[in-house]
């Protein structure tokens, strides 16, 4: 769906991306994760053209983006940026229409396709002629959301996305987000510097660091099999909680009847067992902790 050749980036004397390469699957979730300065955002938006390369290319569907006009291009990318980027002097209704408008969208559809992303995204209608300073933060991010997903592109950019709200909120429109069936068959490339987020977004992980791809691969790669010291460093600090979140609960007792449960999400479910229940569950408890101990020897 998408390719990235040797896609390089000067600013000045400084290279912000030296030469990186990779690929992101249709349907497909990667994540561009490291430190401030380490060329993810630069990378992200080298792919909708916000950014030219210096060097390098950029495919989409086999075809170089450089053949299409960057404003056509863009109409086909869906982007979410951390402080939402709604235009303050057009209401809710006007932000989310801007793309419908320039594509020709007939009024009824344009209303029929906003009423059916606010049901979606637990928006209220009527902040629809209201402009986005009268919203919280919540409220923007999600307006946000849906101007992305108007024309139903299959290609979703997301630049810190979560970053400017409250620790309660962003996790709350987080789990909204990995429900919502609009996402399904989108190709997302989101870019975070938050590790929790990034394990629990992804189906792949791309670590950059200085400009450069440390390794990209699923969560348990990056975790189980890190390709170097700075790779395995990184999640130092987070190492049990990430691979429990990582590891469902099927890895490790095959043939167990929840088969998309991890077992850091199983045994939040166990520990909110009432109190007469709990000598039963703890029981449990030790018995999965045992089984990952034991995955994680082999």
């Amino acid at each position: 769906m998408i390719k990235a050749e040797n896609l390089v980036r000067k600013f000045g004397s400084q290279v912000a991306v030296n030469g990186i390469s990779f690929e992101v699957k249709e349907g497909e979730n990667l994540i561009l994760l490291g430190t401030s300065g380490c060329g993810k955002t630069t990378t992200l938006r080298m792919i909708n053209r916000l950014i030219e390369p210096d060097s390098g290319t950029v495919f989409i569907d086999g075809v170089d983006i450089r053949s299409r006009q960057p404003e056509e291009l863009r109409r086909g990318i869906g982007y979410v940026l951390q402080n939402h980027g709604l235009f303050p002097h057009y209401t809710v209704a006007e932000n989310i229409a801007i793309v419908p408008r320039l594509l020709h969208w007939k009024n009824t559809d344009i209303r029929q396709r906003a009423d059916e992303l606010f049901h979606k995204l637990n928006l209220d209608p009527s902040i629809a002629e209201k402009y986005p300073t009268a919203l919280s933060g919540g409220q923007q991010q999600r307006v946000g959301l849906a101007r992305s997903l108007m024309v139903n592109p299959p290609v979703l950019l997301m630049d810190e996305p979560f970053g400017a709200l409250d620790n309660l909120t962003r996790i709350a429109i987080r789990h909204e987000f990995k429900a919502l069936d609009e996402l399904v068959k989108k190709t997302l490339v989101m870019v975070t510097h938050d590790v929790q987020e990034a394990f629990e977004m992804g189906d792949r992980i791309c670590l950059m660091d200085k400009g450069e791809i440390k390794q990209i691969g699923t969560p348990e790669e990056l975790l189980f099999s890190p390709s170097n010291e700075f790779v395995s460093g990184f999640f130092r600090e987070q190492r049990l909680q990430l691979e429990l979140k990582s590891v469902l609960v099927t890895e490790i007792l095959p043939g167990y009847p929840e088969k998309e449960i991890t077992v850091w999400e199983k045994m939040e479910a166990l520990l909110h067992i009432r109190n007469d229940d709990s000598l039963e569950e703890q029981l449990k408890i030790e018995d999965l902790m045992r089984a990952f101990l034991a995955y994680k020897k082999k």
